[in-house]
């Protein structure tokens, strides 16, 4: 169900905003991952929904789409966010994803691969993640609200939990 201000973040996709009414979601993330971002000073929130690991697996999709990747879409993001005018040491971190949909013998493991890639991203770049809602093997969606920074996860069972 979408609500009047509910910015959608499509899959390989990302945004940011500073606007008080605005609340960035994504749906149904599967191994896909969202990386949510807020800075509560200057309340610039941003969500990124990546689908893979690593941009050298397909360079022209990278140049094309490069929220598609985390170490292409993660830097983007923060970025994006820097120019409405966040800091990165004042930037909370949460993410969500990283599930293994087909089974735990799923031999791509693209869930984990992702939650490995942010996680390293993050630890190389000095930043810490404040929150987190992976792995396991259900779908998630994920809601930031600019107004207060404020992150909540829904799973496909109908639960809903902040991060």
């Amino acid at each position: 169900m979408n609500f009047m201000g509910d910015v959608i973040i499509g899959i390989s996709d990302f945004n940011c905003s500073r606007k008080p009414d605005d609340v960035l979601v994504t749906y149904a993330l599967g191994s896909c991952i969202a990386v949510v971002v807020f800075d509560p000073v200057a309340m610039v929130g941003g969500m990124l929904h990546f689908m893979l690991p690593d941009s050298t697996l397909d360079k022209n999709k990278a140049s094309a789409s490069p929220a598609m990747f985390a170490d292409t879409g993660i830097p983007l993001l923060f970025k994006s966010c820097y120019a409405l005018g966040a800091e990165k040491r004042r930037m909370i971190v949460k993410i969500a994803g990283g599930a293994s949909i087909l089974n735990d013998g799923d031999y791509f493991r693209i869930g984990q691969k992702n939650i490995t890639a942010v996680r390293k991203i993050f630890w190389k770049n000095n930043v810490m993640i404040d929150g987190e809602d992976t792995g396991q093997n259900y779908n998630r969606t994920v809601r930031l609200q600019i107004a207060d920074g404020k992150c909540l996860v829904r799973t496909s069972g109908g639960v809903v939990k902040e991060l």
